[in-house]
């Protein structure tokens, strides 16, 4: 006889009927264990309904990690310890709280191509995935692209709603390439609608200064960065290219 108990067609059936087939995949283990234990009724019950509860948080989290366009590979746990970037840990470990949104900041990851910025901004996204949150990550050419595009199919006024209803918006690549007059103009109107809205992450290679170099109207544009770079936390990574410990390698053939 196996030490765990097959569940009855009947009561697979019921709990199908529920929705509640997915706990078929832990609730023989559970009632194994509540004989062992002798555990009250009461107790069985918590503890099944505290499995499906965190069941379905994990699977809401990655349905909105994957609405957000967040990469499932860049999460929190997956980052290398032994990379050699340097960057503030404590500031990192600030970041990681999430308190920087509860306080409606914003966070800059700066730093040359490669290092591990946008690992980063992923690993946040997916944090406040795992909050409940709402996230959008999106490349800033990407992001203008989308923008210029609503404008020819008159949808511009319901995507800079978007942008602006989530919770977190992660803005990859930034001030990589010179933006005309209306790239300047729908960057500016977002960081500072985004400014009264929630917080924005954005990774760059550039520093702040140089983002005005890239943006038309300096004036306007000054405003804009100015404003959201005095609400950001301001995480810099240097050292060698992170990317090198991503690259697949060919598995060698054993000496025969």
């Amino acid at each position: 006889m196996s030490s765990v108990d097959p569940l009855s067609p009947t009561f697979m059936k019921l709990l199908k009927r529920l929705k509640l087939g997915p706990m078929v995949e832990t609730l023989p283990e559970r009632l194994y264990l509540a004989r062992q234990q002798k555990m009250p009724y009461e107790a069985l019950l918590e503890l099944i309904f505290a499995d499906e509860v965190q069941r379905r948080d994990r699977l809401e989290a990655k349905n909105r990690a994957q609405r957000g366009g967040l990469d499932p590979s860049m999460v929190l746990d997956a980052w290398d310890d032994t990379a050699n970037v340097t960057f503030d840990r404590g500031l990192w470990a600030e970041i990681v709280t999430l308190r920087f949104f509860e306080k409606h900041l914003h966070l800059m990851l700066l730093g040359p191509v490669g290092v591990g910025k946008t690992f980063m901004a992923n690993a946040v996204g997916h944090i406040a995935c795992r909050r409940g949150l709402s996230v959008r990550l999106v490349q800033a050419d990407k992001l203008l692209k989308l923008l210029k595009a609503s404008r020819l199919d008159q949808t511009y006024d319901a995507t800079v709603r978007q942008l602006i209803a989530v919770d977190l918006l992660i803005i990859d690549e930034f001030a990589l390439d010179p933006m005309d007059v209306v790239e300047t103009r729908d960057v500016c109107d977002i960081f500072n609608e985004r400014h009264r809205a929630g917080s924005v992450v954005v990774t760059s290679n550039r520093d702040p200064q140089e983002w005005l170099s890239m943006l038309a109207e300096p004036l306007r544009a000054q405003s804009a960065i100015d404003r959201f770079k005095n609400s950001a936390y301001e995480l810099v990574v240097e050292g060698e290219s992170y990317r090198k410990r991503q690259k697949p390698a060919w598995p060698k053939e054993s000496p025969a």
